[in-house]
């Protein structure tokens, strides 16, 4: 989902025809995977002190429960915390280098993603237990298009910023559904994420807004002459959407067991990426055309 992310910006920053330099992509690409890296070793970390993995008997692998390699006792959690914070040291150094190229407001964006990705678990934020982790999620994803797009081109766009948003609330909707499954053990440490506070029926609610909205944003963004007329092909991902959401409500409606969220899931993660690498080869082609 990184990759797909930073993909997009720099695609989005080609598509402006004003030259693409290969090594500042390459060091973009890498810096993203390791601060997303570092923000799931943070997370490791604190749910293991606040017992939200532990606790979780049966989590739904790959997709919820965390990493569990701490649960298992392949890493202890002071591991996690070092693992954590030298990952964190690489993401600092590697946005200060490329920086030096690409002005200040680089360093805001970057340091905001790295912010967000400590925020997210560790207190005393802990944005997710506050029911604000889709938030949080949503603008980090939002950040790593805009921080490719910036890291090439040195200055803000209105078109990055505007198309880059259907994307941040596909994958706003990722952790929305993944969610449920850890609801009931999340409540009992006092980890009252979203799913916790709204429960089966709110998420699915809010889920079904989450992906109208981000589809229809795109419409909207393309209607408007924001995002290029090929914008079109984001919508892609559209069916993925709906069949995920209309699965999640014959989920709630049936009180199925949670493995049986599996397959909308799946769905759910499939059409942010679809929509991702759509819309990149979107700006792409117009990147061609140039």
């Amino acid at each position: 989902m990184t990759v797909a992310a930073v993909a997009l910006g720099l695609a989005m920053a080609a598509a402006c025809g004003c030259g693409f330099d290969p090594l500042r992509a390459g060091v973009t690409v890498a810096l993203a995977v390791l601060a997303h890296a570092a923000a799931n070793a943070w997370n490791d970390y604190h749910d293991a002190l606040n017992g939200a993995d532990a606790a979780n008997p049966a989590p739904l692998s790959p997709f919820t429960g965390g990493s569990r390699v701490i649960p298992s006792g392949d890493a202890s959690p002071a591991q996690a915390r070092a693992l954590a914070l030298g990952l964190t040291g690489l993401v600092v150094l590697g946005g200060m280098w490329l920086a030096l190229g690409a002005g200040g407001g680089l360093i805001a964006i970057g340091a905001a993603g790295v912010l967000l990705g400590w925020a997210y678990s560790a207190p005393p934020l802990r944005l997710m237990a506050r029911g604000l982790g889709e938030l949080t999620v949503a603008t980090a994803w939002w950040l790593v298009v805009l921080r490719a797009y910036h890291s090439q081109r040195g200055q803000w766009s209105v078109v990055a910023a505007a198309s880059a948003l259907p994307f941040a609330l596909l994958v706003a909707a990722i952790l929305l559904i993944n969610g449920v499954p850890d609801a009931p053990w999340d409540a009992r440490v006092g980890k009252r994420t979203l799913a916790v506070r709204v429960g089966p029926i709110g998420v699915a609610a809010l889920y079904t807004a989450l992906v109208v909205l981000a589809h229809g944003g795109l419409v909207a963004s393309v209607l408007a002459q924001v995002t290029p007329r090929v914008g079109w092909w984001g919508l892609a991902s559209l069916p993925l959407s709906l069949a995920a959401a209309a699965l999640l409500w014959r989920h709630v409606a049936r009180a199925a067991p949670v493995t049986a969220l599996r397959p909308a899931i799946v769905l759910t993660i499939t059409a942010a990426l679809v929509h991702a690498l759509a819309l990149t080869a979107a700006f792409a082609t117009v990147a061609a055309t140039l």
